[in-house]
């Protein structure tokens, strides 16, 4: 099964950037279906963004799209969050999921549809 580890989080002033790493290990990574969510306090954990297995195929919430870039290197069994331009409502903390997929194109976007989680990582936006 596929271990996750997400970094890269911190405090940063709105307009801002910073990149999240998630290292997965113990598994097929480059077979996973790959996705980050993110929950503020008091509130669901909400998708961010999604790539599928292929790499090539992305997909992102509404709310990051422009600002965020979703990523993976499945040689160095790691996706990345690309986060500019950054806003206090981005804050959170953010968490990369993984799910084993038949489908090289294909990527999900319910937190239901994932097994694997990471720890999550912070991220604080200042205004």
């Amino acid at each position: 099964q596929v271990q996750l580890v997400e970094s890269g989080g911190g405090l940063v002033q709105a307009g801002g950037s910073l990149r999240l790493s998630c290292a997965a290990s113990g598994g097929s990574f480059s077979s996973y279906a790959m996705a980050w969510f993110r929950q503020a306090p008091g509130k669901e954990r909400d998708f961010v963004a999604a790539i599928a297995w292929g790499g090539f195929t992305t997909y992102y919430a509404d709310s990051v799209k422009g600002r965020f870039t979703i990523s993976r290197d499945n040689a160095k069994n790691t996706v990345y969050l690309q986060m500019n331009s950054l806003k206090p409502e981005d804050t959170g903390v953010y968490y990369c999921a993984g799910k084993w997929s038949y489908y090289s194109n294909t990527y999900y976007y319910r937190p239901s549809e994932y097994d694997r989680w990471g720890q999550g990582t912070q991220v604080t936006v200042s205004s």
